[in-house]
């Protein structure tokens, strides 16, 4: 063997041997991982105590990238949707000409979104009491509102044709219903403990929507609490307030608070169904259309026609009063004659069904019998 081969191990039939240069070589392959992490801690730790040398300035550019990225982003979204800048203003007055929703408009929904105007100050259109059937569109009216404040004071166009907004330094929404069952209290629990922290903390710069306040309890406790509500808006708070409800009722109080108006939500009826214009102008719902919307909703026809007959012996007489039940279908027994009658319709059918021997019957015939039976049955039938 030559001279610089080192033996290093004896096997059965054979010898390694190993030579100084393979064993530096050997020396640095085994090591260089051990270094590279060494290495590697080395710079980060270069890294970090260069960056925490700059802290301050890091942070500073990290702001003006931020303000840069949401400022390029509003700017975005107004040229790709159509905002227009809003004037701020010191008064009181939030006008807003066709507003929209900046959400619901983007989505693809088959019918166009229908913009709507908006007059509040604290003079003379400090509330409005919004009325109108479900799915007219009455929350999102509120919102939309309340979100177009919250985009102009922010800096941002905002989704309507013409805006001046004075300014608003708090912004109460109680919209929607949520329980917190974990803390013991109910859907209308949360929404009173809501309603009281508005009618508590809401100065005179709020903005406030209040929606459907009052529906989780009995109809004249629920009535009689949002009538409260919008006094207590009206003549403590004195801010300004859009307040969505079904409580027709409410409209009255147009007659009895100087800064009050009345609004609700168009809709059309064509063939016994309910088209909604989601137009908002001024003036009072008479009704709120829930059977239709139940109706679109799916539930069953006798569901539909039992709602319809009940609702129509509601408004005949005063929903205080037990007797408005009384002389409903379900509860009440026919009158006589309509017995007679129909106790002489089922006997005429019996007598005929009884003459007929289906399997005698062609099929021409069978469908004559079932027009003649067809004939026979006069009078009222049972429902």
């Amino acid at each position: 063997m030559p001279q610089d081969f080192i033996r290093k191990q004896t096997l059965a039939n054979a010898e390694r041997f190993i030579t100084p240069e393979l064993k530096e070589y050997e020396d640095k392959v085994l090591g260089a991982e051990e270094k590279i992490l060494d290495l590697e801690h080395r710079l980060f730790q270069q890294v970090r105590e260069s960056v925490a040398a700059s802290t301050i300035r890091v942070q500073d550019m990290a702001r003006r990238i931020a303000v840069l990225d949401s400022l390029v982003s509003l700017a975005a979204a107004a040229a790709k949707n159509n905002y227009a800048r809003p004037a701020i203003l010191e008064g009181d007055m939030l006008k807003i000409a066709e507003g929209r929703h900046p959400v619901i408009e983007q989505l693809a929904l088959e019918e166009r979104f229908i913009p709507n105007d908006t007059l509040l100050d604290c003079e003379e259109n400090q509330l409005v009491i919004l009325t109108g059937p479900n799915m007219a569109g009455k929350s999102t009216f509120l919102r939309q509102n309340a979100l177009i404040a919250v985009l102009a004071q922010m800096g941002s166009f905002v989704p309507a044709r013409r805006t001046h907004i004075g300014i608003v330094d708090q912004l109460f929404s109680r919209v929607g219903a949520a329980d917190d069952l974990a803390r013991g209290r109910s859907t209308f629990m949360v929404e009173m403990v809501e309603t009281a922290a508005i009618l508590n903390q809401a100065g005179e710069r709020a903005l406030v929507i209040l929606d459907e306040i009052g529906r989780g309890t009995a109809t004249f406790d629920g009535l009689s609490i949002a009538w409260a509500t919008v006094e207590h808006l009206h003549n403590v708070n004195k801010c300004r307030a859009l307040f969505a409800t079904h409580f027709h009722e409410l409209t009255a109080l147009a007659g009895r608070l100087d800064r009050l108006h009345n609004a609700t939500v168009r809709v059309k009826e064509w063939q016994g169904d309910v088209v909604f214009l989601h137009e908002v102008v001024a003036g009072a719902a008479d009704r709120s259309y829930g059977i239709q919307v139940a109706k679109l909703a799916g539930l069953p026809p006798s569901v539909i026609e039992r709602a319809k007959l009940v609702l129509a012996k509601l408004e005949q007489e005063d929903r205080a009063a037990p007797k408005a039940f009384e002389d409903l279908p379900l509860f009440a027994v026919p009158p006589k004659a309509q017995q007679e009658r129909w106790e002489s319709a089922e006997n005429l059918l019996a007598a005929a069904l009884a003459a007929i021997n289906p399997d005698d019957l062609s099929p021409r015939e069978a469908m004559e019998a079932l027009y003649m039976l067809k004939a026979k049955l006069t009078g009222t039938r049972k429902p």
